[in-house]
């Protein structure tokens, strides 16, 4: 089953298009797991169990889990995520982006070691880069998810940088989406990353890649609103996004009730997006 395949039957499955962010922080885990030498996964564990039913999708962040040198929790993580809840898709945050031999070395670690249904990456060294991703997907078909429009602030460094009229005239950001769109997703099933902070920018892509999901993060934490993500950057068919909150679930309480809090706000965002309209853009 391709990851799009994946994902339609994650979005009927849950009803949702909520992502829940793995990013365990070991200075913000809860009181409860402090000091202990599996906390992370143990964290986890007790966050993806207590969400499960709510969420079209997990997204652990690598990189927090490989500064606390725990790879081989995540790989634990990842296979209880597809053995325990199959309905719900796996996409590793990684935002890999290099070429040759050392893509192909990324793309089965993604799909290999950690048998992620899609994996983040960085456009910007073009489709060489990108190709190991496809070839290294497997018989599960996953699928690339590529940086568009980040959520943060020097995202405008360069992604909003507006080309020569000779070559579009266009920002960036809009050149990496048609790419994706037009040519990337004839290699195998492809994604974009754009953030919930500019839902103008959003609806702009949508546009561009009408039949792409949407991986948009900066709901929560960072100030996206779920209802305007949903008028913004929905599909067609209503669906067409997966809406990561990280930090606004995942450290709901530090107390004993963390987990029952995580699902309280997951609950939340949940609704939230199910009760949003859809727009015209």
């Amino acid at each position: 089953m391709g990851f799009h395949a994946q994902l339609e039957r994650s979005w009927t499955a849950s009803s949702s298009m909520l992502c829940v962010g793995l990013d365990p922080d070991p200075a913000r885990l809860p009181a409860p797991l402090d000091g202990a030498p599996d906390a992370i996964e143990r964290f986890c564990r007790a966050i993806i169990d207590a969400t499960a039913d709510l969420v079209c999708s997990f997204k652990p962040q690598f990189a927090y889990f490989a500064s606390q040198r725990a790879e081989h929790a995540l790989e634990r993580i990842c296979v209880y995520i597809r053995e325990t809840y199959p309905d719900v898709t796996l996409i590793l945050d990684a935002k890999r982006g290099d070429i040759g031999s050392t893509a192909e070395h990324y793309a089965r670690e993604a799909f290999g070691r950690y048998g992620a249904h899609a994996v983040t990456v960085n456009p910007y060294l073009g489709t060489d880069s990108v190709e190991p991703f496809f070839a290294h997907a497997g018989n599960d078909g996953g699928g690339v998810i590529a940086l568009c429009r980040t959520s943060n602030p020097g995202g405008d460094d360069f992604q909003s940088l507006v080309t020569a009229p000779e070559h579009g005239g266009k920002p960036i950001y809009m050149h990496v989406a048609e790419r994706v769109a037009n040519e990337w997703s004839q290699l195998g099933d492809c994604g974009l990353v754009v953030g919930a902070t500019y839902p103008a920018e959003l609806a702009e892509i949508r546009a561009a890649a009408p039949g792409l999901p949407f991986l948009v993060p900066g709901v929560g934490a960072q100030g996206g609103d779920a209802a305007t993500v949903v008028e913004h950057g929905a599909d067609a068919t209503a669906r067409g996004l997966i809406v990561s909150s990280s930090r606004a679930v995942l450290y709901a309480s530090s107390g004993e009730d963390f987990a029952d809090a995580a699902r309280a706000e997951a609950k939340r965002t949940a609704e939230a997006l199910a009760l949003a309209d859809p727009g015209d853009d």
